[in-house]
């Protein structure tokens, strides 16, 4: 077999595979816009040598599949050889990527991302396809300048935080009673936070509904 770096020599690889491509097109439903022909790597045979001939593209015989074809492309010149071309169908997505590094902590602007086409195989789990998902949340870790967003790298803002004055709520019997108070740990919407109630001075928990809006939960 020819190693790669000598197939590059003796034929303009770029074209090989371009070869295979439009062969690989023959064999299968017009792709989608968010779909397209990937080719390689090459192998081929160690005495092939540049073909001077117009070379054939084949399909051999149990090599057609869903997503993926291997197409044999001829050369019959006096020496003839053979390669094979493996070809799949990959699918692409949009994906949020920074632009530069984002500091663990820092809230998420629309100008921290930019948008990328990328193979789906080569993303990570949970990655945003829609970089106005990831704005307004903020970095749980640090992020590389040029990484895909995902959403195990975000979490929302802290609609609570400790010392902050609140406004506790809560269901005295069906009728809504507010009173004034003080958080004691920070938390996100809808997580459990303990707070003060600076009246009675009593320590209770309650869940963060909003900002500043603490819902208590009565026993």
């Amino acid at each position: 077999m020819l190693a790669a770096a000598e197939v590059a020599d003796l034929q303009d690889v770029a074209q090989l595979e371009a070869m295979a491509r439009s062969q690989a097109a023959l064999q299968f439903p017009k792709l989608t816009d968010r779909q397209r022909f990937v080719a390689g790597p090459i192998e081929a045979h160690s005495n092939a040598e540049r073909c001077m001939r117009p070379m054939h593209p084949f399909v051999p015989s149990g090599q057609h599949m869903k997503d993926r074809i291997t197409i044999e492309l001829r050369c019959e010149d006096p020496k003839p050889w053979h390669l094979y071309v493996p070809v799949r169908i990959v699918s692409t997505s949009p994906v949020a990527v920074a632009v530069h590094a984002i500091i663990a902590g820092t809230v998420i602007k629309a100008d921290d991302l930019k948008v990328e086409e990328r193979d789906v195989s080569e993303l990570p789990l949970g990655f945003l396809d829609d970089p106005a998902v990831a704005v307004g949340l903020t970095a749980s870790r640090p992020i590389s300048g040029g990484a895909y967003l995902t959403n195990q790298q975000l979490v929302a803002p802290k609609a609570v935080q400790r010392g902050q004055s609140v406004t506790l709520l809560a269901d005295a019997g069906g009728i809504s009673v507010r009173m004034a108070g003080k958080a004691l740990s920070d938390g996100l919407i809808n997580q459990r936070v303990r707070v003060q109630n600076l009246s009675s001075g009593k320590i209770v928990e309650g869940i963060a509904r909003s900002q500043e809006v603490v819902e208590i939960i009565l026993q």
